[in-house]
């Protein structure tokens, strides 16, 4: 198939989205392991154990983002800047080291699985820290491919055409970096490494992620509507701004099991729940000029919309960001409610809602820009696949987090709230029927959400030859 895209940049970018979808379907596939499990502990006992199946389950979901992160980055890189990245080739020879050493380190995972907690198992198996828990020796790895990939950015920005989104993604990506860079102390004070741990993945999470998926939707809807740059610009600096609100103070609410004082607790959840709210805002005045100013009018095609299939999985973006981080995120964080749901389903109904609303759904609408550059393709439509893809996956994601919010009340009301949170009350009120029921909807949800995966990756390989895409 012949490739249409001119940057090498753009073309480092499809390996990325291509290794991203295939860690995708890892992560899912995974996913429904740990769920059989949930109902039948002894599917795959000794072969596959659950915190395995898990481990590599949260681990595939946090690298796959990463790699879609970094692949936008060299994608959207060209168009704001006007030139060719800096260092490319030294991009490429990253990308092929980073994925050996994911390669290798996913393969231990799964064949040798455990070892006692000795120097060794830190520096070859992994690091026992959930979420980044790869060993050591892959540590020092991700930093210097890390780096690289920071260089090429800021040489190229430094070089090229300086965009608002250029210049808050170099502080974003810098501010990324060098958290992890936080992360990987080591001591053998469980306390003191997990203080550390847990600065890097909520300053990710809440912080430098939001900021990222901010820059995206900026680009992405300048490219797919025609959306006036000034217009997104404003409301990515006023995410930036937000930023020391909601992503830091916003921290808070987890502060209630840490032994701060109460105020931090009201200042968390208010401006946890604000996180989201730039990115809808820009979504809604976007919007609201291009229906007034260009997208109703009939007969100019340049301004109307040129990737539906993108567009749908920004739009989810929106407002499943404001959903599953915001509205999902705030009842649960609230101390007063922590209290009893902190470690229940309530959390694994939160995490699976704010992961995909926010993050998951945006990076899928950027690989379908990549697939529309590759291919060549003016006007790419929405087909069967593509419709499928996106309602399947939506509605497993939300079934699943549904599904996991009833088994959560179930723990809550049992075991927290009338048996005081003791051994006998979590055993018990693992049989609840709610419970039970509300695991095996879970698992059903997830095989939908697979479903939906499967035509997303069909979508993707045979667009092109879709006859609905104008070229």
């Amino acid at each position: 198939m012949v490739n249409n895209l001119q940057f090498e940049s753009k073309r480092l970018a499809i390996k990325y989205f291509i290794v991203a979808a295939i860690l995708f379907g890892a992560q899912l596939l995974m996913g429904l392991i740990a769920a059989i499990q949930f109902l039948v502990p002894g599917f795959l006992f000794e072969v596959f154990d659950f915190n395995v199946a898990r481990m590599v389950h949260i681990n595939a979901l946090v690298v796959w983002m990463l790699y879609a992160m970094i692949g936008s980055v060299y994608y959207l890189l060209p168009d704001e800047t006007e030139i060719e990245t800096v260092g490319i080739k030294l991009g490429n020879l990253a990308f092929y080291i980073l994925t050996a050493a994911v390669t290798v380190v996913v393969l231990v995972y799964i064949l040798v699985q455990v070892g006692p907690a000795s120097e060794f198992t830190i520096w070859f198996i992994n690091e026992g820290r959930e979420y980044i828990e790869a060993p050591r020796w892959a540590d020092i790895g991700i930093v210097v491919v890390v780096l690289v990939f920071v260089f090429n950015l800021f040489a190229t920005a430094i070089k090229g055409k300086q965009t608002g989104i250029v210049t808050v993604l170099m502080a974003d990506v810098l501010a990324l970096a060098g958290l992890y860079l936080a992360g990987m102390f080591f001591t053998d004070n469980i306390s003191v490494d997990q203080y550390w741990w847990w600065w890097v993945i909520h300053l990710w999470v809440e912080a430098t992620w939001e900021v990222f998926v901010g820059c995206l939707a900026a680009y992405g809807l300048i490219k797919i509507i025609g959306a006036r740059r000034e217009i997104v610009e404003m409301w990515l600096w006023i995410e930036v701004t937000m930023l020391f609100g909601s992503g830091i103070l916003g921290l808070g609410h987890h502060y209630f099991w840490i032994g701060t004082p109460e105020y931090w607790w009201e200042i968390g959840a208010l401006f946890s729940a604000l996180e989201p709210v730039p990115l809808v805002a820009m979504f809604v005045h976007v919007i609201y000029d291009w229906g007034k100013e260009t997208g109703l009018k009939e007969g100019s095609e340049e301004k109307t919309m040129n990737n539906s299939p993108a567009f749908a999985w920004f739009v989810t973006n929106a407002f499943g960001n404001f959903l599953g981080a915001g509205v999902w995120g705030f009842f649960h964080t609230l101390p007063q409610v922590n209290i009893y749901t902190h470690g229940t389903q309530f959390t694994s109904a939160h995490g699976h809602l704010a992961f995909f609303g926010a993050y998951a759904t945006i990076l899928i609408g950027m690989f379908y820009l990549g697939v529309q550059g590759k291919n060549g393709i003016k006007v790419l439509k929405a087909t069967f696949a593509s419709k499928m893809a996106i309602s399947l996956i939506t509605i497993g994601v939300l079934g699943m987090t549904v599904s996991l919010t009833i088994a959560g009340y179930g723990q809550v009301l049992v075991e927290r709230a009338q048996m005081g949170a003791t051994w006998q009350a979590y055993f018990v009120s693992q049989s609840l029927p709610w419970f039970v029921q509300g695991l095996g909807w879970r698992l059903a949800m997830g095989v939908v959400t697979f479903i939906g995966f499967v035509f997303l990756v069909k979508d993707l390989l045979t667009t092109s030859k879709s006859l609905r895409h104008i070229h």
